[in-house]
């Protein structure tokens, strides 16, 4: 079973960037799709950007779309989520997951990921 390990959260003034990092131990990345979603305090977990390992499609959430960028390394078997211009309503714990099925494009619903990691914090100031 694989092992995700998120970081790279932290507080960042409103238009800032993060990156985030998804690490992968006991399994590579290469047969899934990875998927990053997040949850606000008092809110549902969202997806937010998604990635088909093998074939490097990816998606995104409309709210994200054109500030966030999912990208990968295969060497470091790690799955990247740089976020830009950053607002307060990206405030949320930010969570990797993979899905074993590699569906293609990417899904945007919680059920359909198999692992998850154990979150990292992201906190935007206005």
């Amino acid at each position: 079973q694989v092992r995700l390990v998120e970081s790279g959260g932290g507080l960042v003034q409103a238009g800032g960037s993060l990156r985030l990092s998804c690490a992968a131990s006991g399994r590579t990345f290469s047969s899934y799709t990875v998927g990053w979603f997040r949850q606000a305090p008092g809110k549902e977990r969202e997806f937010a950007a998604g990635l088909s390992w093998g074939r490097g499609i990816t998606n995104y959430a409309d709210s994200v779309k054109g500030r966030f960028t999912i990208s990968r390394d295969n060497a470091k078997n790690t799955v990247y989520l740089q976020m830009n211009s950053l607002k307060p309503e990206d405030t949320a714990v930010y969570y990797c997951a993979v899905q074993s099925l590699s569906t293609v494009p990417p899904p945007t619903t919680v059920r359909m990921y198999d692992s998850w990691g154990q979150g990292t914090q992201v906190t935007v100031s206005s």
